[in-house]
Order: C-alpha cells, then sequence, then structure tokens
C-alpha cells in the first residue's frame, strides 16, 4: 500500500474550521457550511451545516433526496417535527420544509442537487 501524498488528505475539525455562508439558488443566505470537497457548490455533495440559535431556513424544496445527522443541537420543522442530537433523517425529493433552531445546531448533511426556494 502506497502511503497518502500531500494535498491527497484534507482534514478540517467541525468545531473550530472556517466555514462559509450558504446561499441559495436564490442568493439568499441561510447558516453556513464546512466543505471540503470544492468540486461542487457550498450545500451540494457532503457537507457540515451549522445554524446560529434563532435561525429559521428559508422555505425551499429539496430537487434530491437529502439526508442528515443531527451531530449537535436540535432542528424544529414547520410542520412542528423535532429532531435531536444523533437522529438520522432523509427528506425525499420533492419535500417543501423549513427549519427552525432554538438553540443551534450542527448537522452532518448529503445532498445530489441544490435546493430550490419556495
Amino acid at each position: 500500500m502506497k502511503p497518502v501524498k500531500d494535498g491527497d488528505r484534507i482534514v478540517a475539525n467541525i468545531y473550530d474550521a472556517d466555514y462559509v455562508p450558504f446561499e441559495m439558488e436564490s442568493g439568499e443566505s441561510s447558516g453556513s457550511v464546512l466543505q471540503l470537497d470544492h468540486s461542487n457548490r457550498p450545500g451540494v455533495g457532503f457537507h457540515i451545516y451549522k445554524m446560529e440559535p434563532g435561525l429559521t431556513t428559508t422555505p425551499h424544496q429539496h430537487t434530491s433526496n437529502e439526508e442528515f445527522l443531527v451531530i449537535s443541537g436540535d432542528v424544529i420543522d414547520n410542520d412542528g417535527t423535532v429532531y435531536r442530537q444523533g437522529d438520522l433523517v432523509l427528506m425525499k425529493k420533492g419535500t417543501e420544509h423549513s427549519s427552525y433552531t432554538r438553540d443551534g445546531c450542527i448537522l452532518a448533511v448529503y445532498i445530489k442537487t441544490p435546493e430550490v426556494a419556495v
């Protein structure tokens, strides 16, 4: 087995890395993302999504399935569903919703295509 070459491994700590603003296709900003693979736009592919306390996301529709794991905090969907630390969630393509966090949260997210505002 060959050793990993310089530049073939990127490591970032989700608690102290620099996040960038997450922007919807419409240009609206909602939370921030940490993403190591920059071949996709921020918020597409695998990424860490951070919501500051009191943030409500822009109402949006998923154009592909989205999976997320709540790493810390909690998230409340517009229909009142609460996701807590440790919850692994699948939102199917076509799902429309917005989310709110009381105390802030960190999510590990995978989505193939950008969300669109509704």
